[in-house]
Parts: structure tokens; sequence; C-alpha cells
């Protein structure tokens, strides 16, 4: 089991003890089925007490795990083929977002999502998931695309924020955004969006206008990260605990408040955990709802999409 987090201590210490037990049981051929089965016992029970209690900044943490399944993974595994499609015909090819069609369950499908990368190498090449102008600019040319072949278009979304430099903002960082905004809210293919790491500001919202819009069990969804605003409200990145509880970023936290349709459970502990289980369930979950939602009418399916986003953040006083 893969434990990387202060949090994760009293499992880690239990897991030691398993560890020494076992040697000890090889060693000595004594017989410690007993005292194994308990320390499996108690360690599966501590894990279950643990992350069904996780604090807002706990499950930030879990969600930027580098071992979690980023975007390709997701999209390699699940299809049958995929031809990724580069540009955005105007500036260049932003490594930040990819995107093409894929085969899944015998329909294509256009998948757009963040690509952080699983090294620090793959990183730097992917600009750490942070996209500019033209890597939204190119999701949408993909989706005008998606729209001409009438092709569902499903996105995952990964990213600590849009690219903040000074060229971004430049070459309109904050126009390609809202554009993506406007036009992901009539486009007339179903759009299912999964958040499946970090979902931070505009950049995340970006690819998150659809249908359905999910999360996974141990992701966050804010218009800043804890570590922003708590260097905005108290000066320093010590209250980012705080400031993580005060946003209410947690799929929880987003349901409760109806900004998302619904929550993907992820293996216990997180994706990185059982990377296959993960993808799996987020693979049947597109299948179940493509099948549903291509079903409705063109013009129904876009008026419930915008006024499901329309009633957001409406308070009715009396």
């Amino acid at each position: 089991m893969n434990l990387s987090f202060d949090f994760e201590k009293p499992i880690a210490d239990l897991v030691e003890q398993l560890e020494k037990v076992s040697q000890v049981a090889e060693k000595s051929k004594v017989d410690v089925s007993a005292t194994i089965k308990e320390l499996e016992e108690k360690i599966e029970l501590t894990k279950k007490n643990l992350y069904s209690n996780l604090t807002g900044w706990q499950k930030v943490q879990i969600s930027r795990h580098p071992e979690r399944p980023y975007t390709l993974q997701y999209i390699e595994t699940m299809c049958d083929d995929f031809i990724e499609l580069h540009g955005d015909r105007t500036v260049g090819d932003d490594k930040a977002i990819v995107g093409g069609l894929g085969t899944l369950n015998g329909q294509t499908v256009m998948f757009i999502g963040h690509q952080k990368g699983a090294n620090t190498k793959m990183r730097q090449y992917r600009n750490f998931g942070m996209a500019n102008p033209e890597g939204y600019r190119k999701a949408l040319r993909l989706m005008k695309m998606a729209e001409k072949f009438n092709v569902p278009v499903v996105t995952l979304i990964d990213t600590p924020g849009a690219f903040p430099g000074l060229e971004a903002e430049e070459r309109g960082q904050g126009e390609a955004i809202a554009r993506n905004l406007l036009e992901m809210s009539v486009l007339k293919v179903p759009i299912l969006c999964f958040i499946i790491g970090e979902g931070a500001s505009g950049g995340a919202l970006g690819l998150g206008i659809g249908d359905k819009v999910y999360m996974l069990e141990y992701t966050w969804y804010s218009v800043i990260s804890p570590e922003s605003c708590s260097s905005i409200l108290w000066r320093s990145w010590d209250f980012k605990e705080r400031a993580a509880d005060a946003l209410k970023l947690t799929a929880e936290d987003m349901l409760k408040n109806k900004l998302i349709d619904g929550i993907v459970k992820e293996p216990l502990g997180g994706g990185h955990q059982d990377p296959t289980t993960i993808i799996e369930t987020v693979k049947n979950q597109i299948i179940h709802d493509l099948n549903e939602l291509c079903k409705l009418d063109v013009d129904k399916r876009i008026a419930q999409r915008i006024d499901k986003f329309s009633a957001m953040g409406v308070v009715v006083e009396s």
C-alpha cells in the first residue's frame, strides 16, 4: 500500500508491525497466523476510520498524489484505440491539455483533459497541467469538431489552475476560458465532465461545463487553492488547512451545494492505490450517462444544461 502522508502514519505503523511479524514467522517457523489476522483486521478498520473522516486539506493532499492516474492513463486504459489531435490552428500545441478521438464500448468519444506528467521531466514538458490560452482554444476546436460529427465529449479535469504568466494574459487567457464557457453551454452534443484530481479556478472551469459534472471522491474543486487563499487572507501559507475547510471544496461540499451532479467512489485511500479499479469505475459511469444523454432531444438537453448552471448561486430572500 502506498502511504505518503503524515496523516497515514497510524496505518504505516500497523503495516510495519505486520511486516515484522511476517519476517519472524518466515525465520522461526513459528505459527503467528492469529497475530497476522488480527493486525490485518486492525489495518482495515484503521483505514476505514481514517479515510472516512478526512479534512478538506487532507483530500487536497490525496488529489495531488503523483501516482494518481492522469488523463492519458484514463484514456489509454478505457479506450480500444485513441488518436490524439494537436494544435489550436492559431498559436501552437499546448502540452498541458490533451485531446482526441477514442473508441469506448463501441462508441466514438472526443476526450479532452489536463495532463500533468508522471515524473519531473514530463511535468515540466506539460507545464504541470497549467494550460495557456492555446490549450483552451485547442479544447474548443476539438469540441466543435465533435459537434460537427455528432460525437459526445468527455473532459477530464486535473489542474492547479490556468497558467498565470504574463505571456498567457497577453494572448488572451481570460477570453479563451470565457469563450469555452459560452460555447460549452450550447454545444449540441452530450458533455460529461470528471474532476479526477485538482479542480482549481478558471483553469478547471474552462473544461467544466457539462450535462453531468462529477468529482472523484478524493478531489477538490474551488475558485482558489487553499495555499493561495491563505496567502491572500493571512499573508502566509500557514493557514492552508483552515482555508481548505472554509472554501468547502470537497466533493461532499460541492454536491451538498448542488454545484456538481455526483461523486465517483474511489478505492479506499485514493485512486493511486488501485488505478485499474478507479479507471473502470469512471468508464462505467461514462457509458451509463452517454446512453441516457444520447436519448434526449438536443434542444431539451441544452436547455437542461443552461438551467442547471443558471440556478447555481441563486438565493431567494423571503
